[in-house]
């Protein structure tokens, strides 16, 4: 049996284990201490924001953003479709609806105009929009340079999930700090990660310190416990902290590799009709997974043939995100919608995108896509 090669994971090597072993004899092994603290520093100093917290999720990070910008119960709040479903979980804490709007099919990122139709729609019946939360898809940005307007416009706070999209930028903004309050994760399969994680970022020093004071259960300065309000047990840890340092110094260098492969999947690809890098175009995505459209109509097969194939030899693959709403848990729901998402979740599929992936390892999956091409055309692969 072969080692299963994954879709993206955890790049972490000495330099991490440095960090985490001077942290562990530093004392400072509560959620406390100074790798927190430099960690903080060092994100907001990489995205360009005024500041930074660390917490234990990008979920977290979503919650403490949507109440950081004034996100009330019945408050409205415009959310892509096609997205990982903590985008939307993060608005049911609140206890605000989500409403769902499709993307560009171009890139997964939502649609502009969809969104402005969708914002009128609702204020014309009289409904508060409490945020707007595009999602950086991928590791690409979101079109901000029309997005921006629409909401300052309206006087609509964005939030921007850049939880897939650390080390991106549009027209060299870097992800995560567009509008007035941006999200990142550190999860295990991320660009980079903490093993778990996230990190709220944000130039407004209100609100970075109202998230700092709920992460830790809301908890006021006194030498007893003294709570007004319901809190989190949100903060990260000075020793996941520790590991992000380390891994943030290798953060372009994973980027790197990244693309690297990128670039692989696109020459393969390249001489085969119907099929389309999603985002190919972007060049300033941290391609942080690498997705192909097939068209089965132009090249007689479809995702789910190389799915099959790839999983025999040991590859995983994995479709692209189910559209919220077709999940279960939102039947019924609003949304604007143009058919792109449900197309992209059927027609799409990720590759194996990681920067730990040996040189063996990438080999594999090219000789093992271009073994089924071979066989889709009759011969050997261009």
């Amino acid at each position: 049996m072969s080692q299963t090669i994954h879709l993206s994971p955890p790049d972490v090597g000495p330099l991490e284990e440095s960090y985490l072993v001077a942290a562990l004899r530093s004392g400072w092994v509560a959620p406390a201490g100074p790798d927190l603290q430099a960690f903080e520093h060092d994100i907001a100093e990489r995205v360009g924001t005024g500041g930074a917290v660390a917490v234990s999720s990008g979920t977290a990070a979503l919650h403490l953003a949507l109440l950081g910008v004034g996100v009330t119960p019945g408050d409205v709040v415009i959310v892509p479709t096609l997205t990982f479903v903590a985008t939307a979980n993060a608005v049911h804490y609140i206890g605000a609806r989500p409403v769902f709007v499709d993307c560009d099919p171009r890139t997964g990122n939502l649609d502009v105009d969809l969104t402005a139709d969708l914002l009128r729609r609702l204020r014309s019946r009289g409904e508060r929009v409490g945020a707007i939360v595009p999602v950086d898809m991928f590791g690409s940005c979101a079109d901000y340079l029309s997005l921006v307007p629409v909401c300052a416009e309206v006087e609509v706070p964005l939030v921007e999930d850049a939880a897939e999209a650390l080390g991106a930028s549009h027209r060299r903004q870097p992800a995560g700090s567009f509008g007035h309050a941006g999200v990142l994760s550190f999860n295990g399969n991320k660009i980079m990660t903490t093993s778990g994680g996230g990190m709220l970022v944000s130039d407004d020093v209100a609100l970075l310190d109202r998230a700092r004071h709920l992460s830790t259960q809301a908890r006021e300065p006194a030498r007893h416990y003294e709570h007004r309000e319901t809190g989190y047990n949100y903060r990260l840890s000075n020793l996941l902290a520790a590991l992000g340092r380390a891994q943030l110094l290798r953060l372009d260098e994973m980027i790197a590799r990244r693309r690297q492969l990128r670039d692989h999947y696109a020459k393969l690809f390249a001489p085969v009709p119907g099929v389309q890098l999603l985002g190919a175009e972007d060049t300033e995505s941290n391609c942080w997974l690498t997705v192909i459209t097939v068209e089965r109509e132009r090249c007689g097969w479809q995702a789910d043939d190389l799915a099959a194939h790839l999983a025999e030899r040991d590859i995983e693959t994995r479709p692209v995100w189910k559209p919220m709403h077709l999940q279960p848990m939102h039947a019924g729901a609003e949304s604007l919608l143009s058919g792109a998402a449900e197309r992209l979740f059927a027609d799409g599929l990720t590759l194996p995108s990681g920067s730990a992936l040996t040189e063996p390892q990438i080999a594999r999956v090219l000789a093992a896509i271009d073994e089924f091409l071979a066989v889709q055309t009759g011969g050997p692969a261009a």
